[in-house]
């Protein structure tokens, strides 16, 4: 399998879909991506995805299966028919079924805008900001079945100023989120990397 081509799962806007698909072109990022697949039909992520004439563009509805592993294990064989060998999750707001991340061990990567293992969940970006937290920023890691919980494979600092709102907080968040995504599948794809319990150890 070709550990270069990458299925992006994407819930919103799209904008770590436009910042991956921007650095592939600029070969800063030498993933191909082979595959954009939603679970919503207006995801902004879609539009992107056609215009930069990624190979398959696809909305799956989740209400077309009977239960979370159902609709998982569908998204699933088209990513394997895809021939990805990474799935990179981009604002993907769906939590998956423990049959789906066992199926790619050490093959799911996700972006979340908090320095786990603080302010795991849905808004770490409130949440950081609601704790009074002086610095933050976002964490590249690899999923398990714990929720945000895998080994972190890189990370990047945001200082928060004390005007900060939500919104001004997470627009820095997310062109942080834009640099680190990137350069981290370039690592992926250039260096791999081993694991020491839970330590991510990059090869040099």
């Amino acid at each position: 399998m070709n550990n270069s081509r990458i299925a992006v799962l994407a819930s919103g806007t799209g904008s770590n879909v436009r910042a991956i698909l921007q650095a592939a072109a600029a070969g800063s990022c030498p993933v191909e991506t082979a595959l954009v697949l939603s679970d919503k039909a207006d995801a902004g992520a879609l539009t992107i995805a056609k215009e930069a004439g990624v190979a398959q563009v696809l909305h799956i509805t989740p209400k077309d299966y009977a239960d979370r592993a159902a609709f998982d294990m569908a998204c699933a064989e088209v990513i394997e028919a895809a021939g990805c060998h990474w799935v990179v999750l981009a604002g993907y707001m769906r939590i998956l079924s423990e049959a789906f991340v066992q199926r790619f061990p050490q093959r799911i990567i996700n972006i979340h805008p908090a320095l786990l293992p603080a302010f795991p969940g849905a808004d770490g970006a409130g949440d950081a900001l609601r704790y009074g937290v002086k610095i933050t920023g976002c964490t590249v890691h690899l999923v398990d079945e714990v929720l945000d919980g895998g080994p972190i494979l890189a990370q990047q600092a945001v200082l928060v100023n004390d005007d900060d709102t939500r919104e001004t907080l997470l627009n820095r968040l997310h062109t942080a989120e834009h640099q680190l995504y990137p350069a981290t599948l370039a690592r992926l794809v250039e260096q791999g990397f081993r694991l020491e319990g839970r330590r991510v150890i990059w090869r040099e």
